[in-house]
């Protein structure tokens, strides 16, 4: 049985861009240098951290996401996976924990105008 405990993140300062696992199915990759933007949402229980880069939206919505934002801030943000309902007890006080991972798609200008 694994002692580590489990992480729904992760930092690598060699990192060039960001795993995101949406589901144990799907995963998304996207390089750092397209990242545009990050907000933080800290009111209430929960915290709620929007991630933007120049083809997709990242919300994620958690507990103790400023190390998040921090690690990003840096371009050393790896890995965001959302943690099991089980893992979650093993976090220890204080850790991250992703509750949900939604991914949109932006989609251009030129493309949503034709849409219309």
């Amino acid at each position: 049985m694994s002692t580590k405990t489990p992480e729904c993140w992760a930092s690598d300062p060699q990192a060039r861009g960001l795993r995101i696992e949406v589901t144990p199915e799907r995963s998304l990759l996207l390089p750092h240098n397209h990242f545009i933007f990050a907000e933080l949402d800290s009111g209430g229980d929960e915290q709620n951290l929007k991630l933007v880069f120049t083809a997709h939206e990242i919300s994620i919505r958690g507990h103790h996401l400023r190390r998040i934002e921090t690690v990003l801030q840096r371009m050393e943000l790896s890995l965001l996976a959302k943690l099991p309902n089980n893992q979650r007890k093993l976090i220890t006080e204080g850790q991250p924990v992703i509750l949900e991972i939604v991914v949109t798609e932006i989609k251009p200008a030129a493309e949503q105008s034709q849409l219309n």
